[in-house]
């Protein structure tokens, strides 16, 4: 055992002193000081060409140009070398058009000489989107309001209409720039971004309010009166002499008026109209059922063979 242990020692003893006299040679000194030259001359020469291709001894700030009229920040930018390019546009209302929003790089980085600096400004023209339909739920008022935030669209109500047979909130009418809309929307109306549309929406009424005596008003009035016994208006039938809608009387209301009548809060009121006032006005809380002019009251030409002007219809 003590015969192994002496070999491999002497085997070591060996090994080691012809490693050191190797190492020790003036060829592996040459050789490895060689190496050692050429790596730190290669790193030497990579570090000075990112230095020259980086300029990053030339490296400067970025300006702040959020907020800045574009053509103002273009000089600005032009001024430190760098180049401004626009990758997006939106439309907001109220603000000036070219206008700087976002930028990247951000403000202070610090970036090499000719950069490109990407930024969103405002825009002058709003692109058109299409409103929602009032299907499949959306005549909710909620509703429909969310879809048209997503679009940039605002509501308002402008009306609020008494029925008791709809739920609250439920989208009756809508309009833009005070032009009916409703049916429209299924064929995909369209306006700007950032534009308002009214809508006319229902609440629930309590109680009962009087039946309004409409007979013989014109229907001017009697839309007035209608507004303001909160109720709404029904049927509206015109007999074959109303040409102004406007200036026409009512001559029959469904349901008919009484002192002591009354109906729900939010029910409607149908009336039928005809051009002139009735000769026979005056009767309270009765239907006229055959409207006739007033005695004097000249006809129309061409209704002379129709004596009554509310006759049968």
């Amino acid at each position: 055992m003590k015969e192994k242990l002496k070999k491999v020692q002497a085997w070591f003893t060996k090994v080691g002193r012809e490693v050191y006299y190797f190492v020790s040679g003036g060829i592996f000194l040459r050789n490895f000081g060689g190496m050692v030259a050429t790596v730190a001359l290669v790193l030497t020469l990579c570090l000075w060409w990112i230095n020259c291709y980086t300029k990053h001894g030339e490296s400067l700030h970025i300006h702040d140009f959020v907020g800045m009229d574009l053509d103002d920040a273009i000089d600005k930018a032009s001024n430190s070398s760098f180049e401004i390019i626009i990758n997006d546009s939106i439309f907001i209302p109220g603000r000036q058009a070219n206008i700087i929003l976002t930028q990247n790089p951000k403000p202070e980085s610090q970036v090499k000489k000719n950069r490109k600096i990407y930024v969103s400004v405002t825009k002058k023209i709003a692109e058109l989107v299409a409103l929602p339909t009032l299907k499949g739920g959306n005549d909710d008022y909620d509703n429909f309001k969310k879809k048209c935030e997503r679009k940039y669209v605002q509501t308002e109500i402008s009306k609020e209409v008494f029925s008791n047979k709809l739920e609250p909130y439920t989208i009756l009418e809508v309009l833009y720039n005070d032009e009916e809309i409703t049916d429209k929307l299924n064929d995909g109306y369209s306006v700007p971004k950032g534009s308002t549309i009214q809508c006319v929406i229902t609440k629930r009424g309590g109680g009962t309010v009087p039946v309004p005596e409409l007979i013989c008003k014109r229907y001017e009035e009697a839309n007035f009166l209608i507004s303001n016994f909160n109720i709404n208006k029904g049927s509206i039938i015109k007999d074959n002499t109303v040409t102004n809608e406007a200036n026409a009387y009512v001559w029959k209301q469904v349901p008919r008026y009484s002192p002591s009548s009354k109906m729900r809060v939010g029910e409607q009121v149908d009336i039928y109209l005809t051009q002139y006032k009735p000769k026979n006005c005056g009767g309270a809380g009765i239907n006229i059922e055959s409207p006739a002019p007033v005695e004097g009251q000249t006809k129309p030409e061409g209704d002379d063979e129709e004596e009554d002007f509310g006759g049968e219809r």
